[in-house]
């Protein structure tokens, strides 16, 4: 007998779209008590009332996608601009959300002036760490209380064989112990905050290692670090299902927990990769109009394979769509600019996908196998 969620899937699959409204599942109560899943989303989203309601309906946990990245909360001239970040805390207060802080410390969407001078060199290293304390004590401190984790750290470990972290403004300026410091700065303005380190492939193992690694140098510098953020921007054939298991297990094995904070699927070809968030003008954008049927499956397998990799350790407590759909996926226009992704749960009219239950029926599985080992 089919459930629920396999039912719906095969109506999906067999192309017969029925609303959602009457379809019944969402994802937080196919999700149950034990699992939180979230969406990143704007203020400017929340302005859009079908959408509001798919996230209300849909979601458990709110990200403030871009609006509470460093460039978006601290202008210029060093005033802060707090307006479109408190617009997503007060949503997802009123609507009883799980609330995350993404980011504190990025090389990208960061202000030159916190760790460069006017002619572009480093700052001191007292005057750098004084600018990155002021504003990671005046950002969380405004949301005191109200962000239930931070992800203080972002990208900070390098693609590169053999090099350890990246090459970055604060790195420059402060030196290797700019990490550190910033989960010290984070900790001190919110002592019951929870603190992660956050960055992409690090469920490969040659970059699982050097996470590893700068999680255990936290510790040892007697820090507050919480859990690893591993964002999930994974693509229909990579990286395989039992590395994502693996690096959970690994994770959780050395005292960290563990979350997915950024997930969706890249169903575009693409020739680059990586975090220095450049792109290129032009590139094959096979799907512009429809998403076609044999898409619609290949997709529907892999967010199905995905969830029961991540979730069979038994360990990851949220997971975080980055989006909310498909015409609100970043990777619209990265790493080829206008372009026409596909890569989440909902389609641009805000209609699940198959993959969308697939997922319902990933989690399903979850909660039956979790039920199975308690009895």
């Amino acid at each position: 007998m089919l459930s629920l969620g396999r039912a719906f899937r095969v109506t999906w699959l067999g192309l017969v779209a029925l609303p959602l409204a009457a379809a019944g599942p969402t994802l937080k109560s196919a999700a149950g008590d034990a699992l939180v899943i979230g969406c990143a989303a704007s203020a400017a989203d929340l302005q859009n009332e079908p959408l509001n309601r798919l996230i209300r309906t849909q979601f458990s946990a709110l990200t403030a996608h871009r609006d509470m990245m460093p460039a978006l909360m601290v202008d210029e001239g060093g005033r802060h601009t707090f307006a479109a970040g408190d617009a997503v805390a007060a949503f997802a207060r009123e609507q009883h959300l799980e609330f995350y802080g993404h980011m504190l410390l990025w090389q990208h969407l960061s202000r030159d002036w916190l760790f460069k001078d006017r002619a572009g060199r480093p700052l001191s290293r007292e005057q750098a760490l004084a600018n990155l304390k002021d504003y990671i004590t005046a950002v969380v401190g405004h949301y005191r209380g109200q962000v239930k984790a931070w992800d203080v750290v972002n990208e900070a470990l390098s693609d590169k064989e053999g090099e350890y972290f990246r090459d970055t403004p604060a790195r420059a300026a402060i030196g290797d112990d700019f990490v550190v410091k910033a989960f010290e700065f984070a900790h001190a303005a919110d002592p019951a905050a929870e603190l992660y380190y956050n960055d992409y492939n690090i469920e490969l193992p040659g970059k699982r290692a050097k996470t590893l690694r700068l999680l255990r140098e936290l510790r040892a510098a007697g820090v507050r670090i919480d859990a690893v953020g591993i964002q999930g921007h994974w693509h229909l054939d990579v990286p395989e299902a039992h590395v994502i298991t693996d690096a959970i297990r690994e994770f959780h094995a050395a005292g960290f927990k563990v979350m997915i904070t950024e997930l969706d699927i890249d169903v575009l070809p693409r020739t680059v990769s990586g975090a220095d968030m450049q792109t290129v003008e032009h590139g094959p954008n096979p799907y512009p109009h429809e998403f076609p049927p044999e898409m619609q499956r290949k997709l529907a397998d892999r967010y199905g394979e995905v969830f029961d990799a991540i979730l069979a350790p038994g360990v990851v407590t949220m997971i975080t769509f980055w989006g909310t759909h498909d015409g609100r996926s970043w990777l619209n226009n990265f790493p080829v600019k206008n372009r026409t992704n596909h890569a989440l749960l909902f389609n641009r009219a805000l209609e699940p996908k198959p993959a969308f239950y697939a997922v319902i029926d990933a989690l399903e599985r979850a909660k039956q196998r979790q039920a199975a080992a308690t009895k």
